[in-house]
């Protein structure tokens, strides 16, 4: 039985299906939504459109350009959507994935009391109660949140991060309808451009909702915090608990320089070089060490503080690597800076993201094309980021898929590079990674690694070993019991099915209207019953039936542009 919050979430859904196609045709879209078959909201969304003359402009727009607009117009969830979708250039194409990297996540302010209603839901009590200051102008604003200035009556000044209220009933909408939406694509459409789209929407639900529960992030900043704890290098705000919520999160105000603001550096004393080492070295132990890392270190995610130190603010969006993927990527960057193009493709092998349809002859040509461009370069003259790119595109062009997380961590080593040679034009990410990477290497063969290892490859195939009785039983007695079923799947014949179906309605069809016509025909020669201009009334009947049936099926064919 459905109830009335589910019936009102459908009815949600379909007005929100009518903003999304009406945009998605404005901005050139329609002939994708056709090939999902979304024939009805077709036709509204074209009613929708006309309503208001679309700019002749963006029909001179490149697609990529023309679909990032599309998804900023849309709101929030999509915006978020692009923002995930610009880290991973092994799902989209590189062109579509740089674009979405230029979408803008800043709207204007919520409303001032709906923003403290929303402060004293989570917190029980309103904002003068809890804070001996709070500013009405936020210091940000964004989809998801904005940022007030306060200050607590123990007198530390504090940022407060709110979530809009009722932003949660857009995203689950949204997020419905971007599901259903990769389910057409998957089924309708031909995803070599597109790789699982299905998994990408249920990956970028995952995110989204980490991202909107503030008391993760609170979690999160400690964890960072204790991480750096013994690092005078870096700073990490505090977070007041007290004051901290699902939808709130307060923290220690950070009052820094921007660390592109190389003006404002140099006039404080600071040096830009110093800076450019510790943010690296802040990075490169973030991933290496800790295994956690912040995953969007852009500019405007980090101030300099007195003494060099890097501060880092927003973890609404980290990364984790864990030891098997932190020795995989170590062996794999080893491996390209020794040029050993075999044991890159060993390593892709062994770690299973080449699969049987993957050409490993061309892979490999391209591989050693990609080494020798770099072969003749010194190291400490090597860009690191750009390296890294050209690496990831070779890759996506033969469909091997990267964990999500990975992706990130490129971007983000390739963002501080890219903020590294801005402080320091002799920069360079090589020299302080390859101490990290010849740490770890070397961590592995100690007694103690070795003796961890094999604990776990002793316990691994001793758990094996138990079960395979039961295992092998349990095959056995389904075999007996003819209950052994194996289950086959046809890959790409959903399409070529529906096509078939398509043909074969269309020529029962036809069948029927030659029906109508002969028998209308033989009824016309026996001139019995009722007479109409002459001619009997079920003769003319069946003929009119079949010329309207007959025109429908054509106009039907020539719509589909397949005549």
């Amino acid at each position: 039985m459905l109830t009335f919050s589910r019936i009102n979430r459908n009815i949600r859904s379909i007005r929100r299906y009518r903003d999304i196609l009406g945009i998605l045709i404005k901005y050139g879209f329609g002939h994708v939504i056709e090939q999902l078959n979304i024939n009805y909201y077709l036709e509204l969304g074209r009613r929708i459109v006309t309503l208001g003359s679309a700019p002749k402009e963006i029909e001179r727009l490149t697609q990529p350009v023309r679909l990032r607009l599309a998804l900023e117009e849309l709101g929030p969830t999509f915006i978020k959507f692009g923002q995930i979708l610009s880290t991973r250039p092994d799902v989209i194409p590189r062109e579509y994935a740089d674009e979405f990297g230029k979408l803008q996540d800043t709207v204007p302010s919520g409303p001032l009391p709906e923003i403290l209603a929303q402060l004293e839901r989570e917190l029980g009590y309103p904002a003068h109660e809890l804070f001996a200051e709070f500013s009405p102008l936020p210091i940000a604003a964004a989809s998801i949140a904005q940022v007030h200035r306060g200050r607590l009556h123990s007198g530390e000044e504090v940022v407060i991060k709110i979530r809009r209220p009722g932003i949660e009933k857009v995203v689950e909408t949204d997020l419905d309808i971007l599901m259903g939406l990769a389910y057409l694509i998957e089924k309708h459409i031909a995803t070599e451009e597109i790789y699982d789209p299905i998994g990408i929407v249920k990956e970028f639900r995952r995110t989204l909702h980490r991202e909107m529960d503030f008391i993760r992030e609170g979690h999160t900043i400690d964890r960072f915090s204790a991480n750096f704890a013994d690092d005078p290098t870096v700073h990490i705000p505090r977070v007041y608990w007290d004051y901290t919520g699902e939808t709130v999160l307060a923290m220690e105000l950070v009052e820094g320089i921007k660390i592109t603001d190389l003006p404002r550096l140099l006039e404080a004393g600071l040096d830009p070089q110093t800076i450019a080492r510790n943010g690296a070295n802040a990075i490169l132990k973030q991933v290496l060490i800790h295994g956690f890392f912040h995953g969007d270190p852009h500019p405007g995610n980090i101030f300099i503080l007195e003494g060099n130190r890097v501060c880092f603010l927003d973890f609404g969006m980290v990364g984790r690597i864990d030891e098997n993927l932190k020795f995989q990527l170590v062996d794999l960057l080893m491996a390209i800076l020794q040029r050993d193009v075999e044991k890159v493709i060993t390593l892709l092998l062994y770690s299973g993201d080449l699969t049987d349809e993957i050409d490993t002859r061309n892979l490999r040509r391209d591989l050693s094309e990609f080494i020798d461009d770099y072969y003749e370069i010194p190291l400490q003259e090597i860009n690191a980021g750009r390296m890294l790119t050209e690496f990831i595109e070779i890759l996506s062009c033969y469909r091997i898929k990267f964990p999500s997380d990975l992706m990130l961590l490129a971007k983000a080593l390739v963002t501080i590079e890219g903020i590294g040679r801005q402080l320091d034009p002799e920069f360079n990410m090589i020299s302080h990674l390859k101490p990290f990477m010849e740490t770890l290497l070397s961590d592995r063969v100690t007694p103690a690694s070795i003796s961890r290892e094999m604990v776990r490859t002793v316990q691994a195939y001793g758990a094996l070993a138990k079960n395979l009785p039961r295992d092998l039983k349990e095959f056995i007695n389904r075999v007996n019991r003819n209950k052994f079923k194996i289950d086959l799947e046809h890959r790409g014949l959903d399409r070529l099915i529906t096509d078939l179906d398509k043909s074969s309605n269309r020529l029962s069809f036809s069948l029927l209207i030659a029906a109508l016509i002969v028998g209308s025909s033989l009824i016309m020669q026996t001139e019995k019953g009722p007479l109409i201009f002459g001619f009997p009334v079920l003769g003319f009947l069946g003929y009119s039936i079949a010329a309207f049936l007959g025109l429908w099926l054509a106009i039907a064919i020539l719509r589909s542009g397949r005549l």
